[in-house]
């Protein structure tokens, strides 16, 4: 094999695997989508070690692309390896993003009102909870944008989560 398709063959496969990083645990993530346990366990475990796989993709990556710009005489291929360079380099930077607060936006402090004076029809889902005889009802039409509600309830710090 020529050294050249060696070099891009690494740097392409940095590159995919810096993608897998980040792309993967968002797919097991993704909210009305069934999560399994071995892939969500999967997911967790690209989420615990992505920081150092991406670093080392990104170490890889700039071996390689520095290797195909230096041998690279024509101008497309040095283009084509910065590309995939820079790819890289952002898929390693999502990496050490939180994705999830960016995808699910926690919901304000939410506001109450009795059952009888509430706007829901009868048919509407709510995730109810009851501390120390004070009960609380949140929407599931709400909570399936949010994900999440900071509440107190009786006097007790408490997270909704759908």
């Amino acid at each position: 094999m020529h050294r050249r398709a060696v070099f891009w063959i690494f740097l392409c496969l940095s590159a995919a695997v810096a993608f897998f990083c980040v792309a993967y645990p968002m797919y097991v993530i993704w909210p009305f989508r069934m999560q399994r346990p071995r892939e969500l366990a999967t997911a967790l475990d690209v989420l615990q070690h992505r920081s150092f796989i991406t670093g080392v993709c990104v170490g890889l990556g700039l071996v390689m692309w520095f290797a195909i710009v230096t041998i690279q005489r024509r101008w497309l291929p040095r283009i084509g390896a910065t590309i995939v360079m820079v790819l890289t380099g952002a898929c390693a930077y999502l990496a050490h993003v939180n994705i999830y607060e960016l995808m699910f936006h926690p919901m304000g402090r939410p506001s109450f009102e009795a059952a009888g004076a509430s706007k829901l029809n009868g048919a509407e889902e709510v995730l109810a909870v009851n501390v120390n005889g004070v009960a609380r009802a949140y929407p599931i039409r709400s909570m399936s944008y949010h994900h999440i509600v900071n509440d107190t309830v009786s006097g007790v710090p408490i997270v909704a989560t759908y």
